[in-house]
């Protein structure tokens, strides 16, 4: 619970200085001014995409009964972006060393995001068989 709030968090605060100021932010986050030129249009399209992600784990922290199903999309999106990340080096777009200097923003929230999500279908499965022994 605490990994989703502070995923929830960090997710928004991304996302607020995506929105708020995206020059900033190109130039502040280490590796993407290479990933292509400035467009303060896309960064602020992503950085809706993180409101969502950060409020979906965030509402799923306080609605148990829901937590599957909110946390599962933005690990989905989460996933994909890394999964993308590594295509990019697999076919030469980038250096092996990308993925080490990406690690912390994008591949470990990824893989927190699916591990918070299989643990909220095990539990919400134990609820289940709890409920009906009852």
């Amino acid at each position: 619970m605490g990994i989703a709030c502070l995923m929830g968090v960090l997710a928004i605060g991304n996302g607020l200085y995506m929105l708020y100021t995206p020059a900033n932010w190109y130039f502040a986050v280490p590796g993407v001014t290479t990933t292509g030129p400035f467009n303060q249009h896309f960064i602020r399209d992503i950085g809706l995409i993180f409101l969502f992600v950060g409020t979906a784990y965030l509402c799923g922290a306080g609605k148990p009964a829901l937590r599957t199903a909110l946390w599962t999309a933005p690990s989905l999106w989460l996933s994909g972006h890394a999964l993308f990340h590594f295509w990019e080096v697999a076919v030469g777009i980038c250096g092996p060393s990308a993925l080490v200097r990406d690690f912390p923003a994008v591949t470990l929230p990824a893989a927190l995001g699916i591990f918070i999500t299989l643990w909220a279908m095990g539990d919400g499965r134990r609820a289940v068989s709890t409920a009906a022994t009852r």
